[in-house]
């Protein structure tokens, strides 16, 4: 990441050189989208914050029993409204794994972590509309639990 940042104040240098002018313009265009888009993400932001307060052994304890397709449907339902880093969620899938949680419904929570996003809906609805917002989440809602019926026949812990 440090890298990036040398990457940028290089380039921001090399473009001052060629013309100052445009390179301050550029840079207060910049502010003000971040302006714009910073109310939005705000919101996200607590309500990440709320949302961590779900523990692993909450996880656990919703997800590990022993239904796997009530289990899936949770995971499904929780993975859509958590939002987290790929770096925690698959590590988190691995101590899912460990306390005996089916494959079939790990898949389900992250799949749906990762391609659902119910926290990111204000933001999402500013730059894409309503429409396409919902849609998007949709189908991808959709996906993941295609996906994680597809999983579970894979390691057999659901049989058609």
């Amino acid at each position: 990441m440090q890298a990036l940042y040398v990457i940028m104040v290089i380039l921001l240098i090399i473009s001052f050189a060629f013309d100052r002018e445009k390179t301050w313009k550029s840079i207060k265009r910049g502010k003000n989208k971040l302006m714009k888009i910073l109310p939005g993400y705000l919101k996200i932001l607590v309500l990440l914050s709320l949302v961590l307060l779900f523990s692993e052994d909450f996880i656990v304890e919703y997800l590990g029993g022993q239904n796997i397709i009530l289990g899936s449907f949770l995971g499904l339902i929780i993975g859509s409204i958590t939002m987290m880093p790929g770096f925690i969620a698959y590590p988190l899938a691995g101590i899912l794994l460990s306390r005996g949680v089916s494959y079939m419904v790990v898949a389900a929570f992250v799949i749906s972590l990762k391609m659902v996003g119910v926290l990111t809906y204000p933001v999402e609805k500013e730059y894409m509309g309503v429409k396409a917002t919902i849609y998007r989440n949709t189908a991808s809602f959709a996906i993941a639990a295609i996906l994680t019926l597809l999983i579970g026949l894979y390691y057999g812990e659901v049989i058609i």
